[in-house]
């Protein structure tokens, strides 16, 4: 028995507003890591916040060479949608899923989706997503069949447009997990955590990143200077967690709810009206997990990290983390909690992020903390329903 499992995938959130969101003659190529072995796939193009509608004009898939420029050239296989069509217009607001594409994968083998856009394209529906295992390509001209993209032509993007998911019909048995929530998920402790699952040789599950930067539980900015903070999780979060072969979703969320309020006479677009009670934030966590219940997934929640030093930070800020944290502990709501704020924080001042573990901003941990981050998701969890 086989079905279809999402391996790879990200949020579609809104691109960063500038004058030149829109691309023509450009090739966008993204490798990813397969975490099944299988024969056949379908990709998802997601347009979800473009306010047109967009075309790609060609889309390969191949294995990937060392570089991640490169593609194995011999392999590229054109990717079709409506029973075969190499092209695919996608309206605004909506998403297109591929016809079903013979190419063999295997486990750990990189393989490249490559996207070409020849006409003029809004560039709008995308997240910003970083770490080992998350680096994409954009260049100039039509490469998307090409083995190698042109070094003179190329530069490096962590902006994902528009390739949402990527699934493998494969065994029966195999399964994924998805990381919900903002720049904290949307940075590298997804990646970490692929790579344990490779260390661990736990060989059923996937790793799938639904994150977006910015984004808040209960409000979303509806201006042109934060709308790429994206979307509030009443709008996300029935989209991003329906994710084919899904039987857990880890949260991590609510940080910017916090961090974000500052007042009108500081910031016209961050209101003291936007600030939530600990209730508001423990309320707009129990409809995830109602939500996920409805939906047949498990639901591990992480505590949200320190906040000491950031350029908001109040002492009000910390009660209201502290209070929502200890709800997130307590809770019999939930299947489990993942105490990244216990991890990561210092010994004595427990507001703070302990030594080596800040990135220097002092709200997103550093690249060691985020490997230690994907240390503390329990073994139980990736090894569910393992035989």
């Amino acid at each position: 028995m086989k079905k279809y499992v999402t391996t790879w995938g990200n949020a579609i959130s809104i691109a960063d507003r500038r004058p030149e969101n829109y691309a023509k003659d450009l090739t966008l190529r993204y490798p990813i890591r397969p975490m099944f072995d299988g024969d056949r796939l379908k990709i998802t193009l997601d347009n979800f916040c473009g306010t047109e509608p967009v075309t790609i004009s060609r889309i390969y898939i191949a294995d990937s060479s060392d570089s991640g420029r490169g593609i194995v050239g011999e392999t590229s296989t054109p990717v079709t949608f409506d029973n075969g069509s190499s092209s695919v217009t996608i309206p605004a607001g909506e998403a297109a899923v591929s016809d079903e594409i013979r190419f063999p994968v295997r486990r750990g083998n990189d393989i490249s989706v490559s996207l070409y856009l020849g006409g003029f394209t809004q560039m709008r529906s995308a997240v910003l997503i970083t770490g080992p295992l998350s680096k994409g390509y954009y260049a100039v001209g039509d490469y998307a069949r090409s083995g190698m993209l042109p070094l003179e032509l190329t530069r490096n993007t962590n902006w994902f447009y528009f390739l949402s998911n990527v699934e493998i019909e494969t065994e029966h048995t195999n399964r994924a997990v998805i990381c919900y929530g903002d720049s904290i998920t949307s940075q590298a402790w997804p990646d970490y955590l692929t790579l344990r699952l490779f260390q661990e040789n736990i060989e059923h599950t996937a790793i799938v990143r639904r994150a977006a930067s910015g984004t808040r539980i209960l409000r979303q900015y509806d201006n042109i200077t934060y709308d790429s903070y994206g979307l509030k999780g009443s709008v996300r979060f029935p989209r991003e967690a329906r994710v084919s072969g899904a039987d857990t979703v880890i949260i991590q969320h609510g940080i910017n709810d916090i961090i974000h309020p500052v007042g009108v006479e500081v910031n016209p677009f961050r209101p003291w009206s936007d600030l939530p009670t600990a209730d508001d934030l423990i309320q707009g966590l129990r409809q995830y997990v109602r939500q996920a219940r409805e939906y047949g997934l498990g639901v591990y929640v992480g505590t949200l990290l320190p906040i000491y030093g950031w350029r908001t930070y109040e002492p009000f800020r910390e009660e209201l983390r502290c209070a929502v944290n200890e709800w997130i502990r307590q809770t019999r709501e939930i299947d489990g909690c993942i105490d990244f704020d216990k991890a990561l924080c210092d010994s004595v001042n427990t507001a703070a992020f302990a030594q080596g573990y800040d990135s220097g901003d002092h709200l997103h941990p550093s690249e060691k903390a985020y490997e230690r981050m994907a240390v503390e998701v329990p073994e139980i969890l990736l090894r569910h329903g393992e035989k």
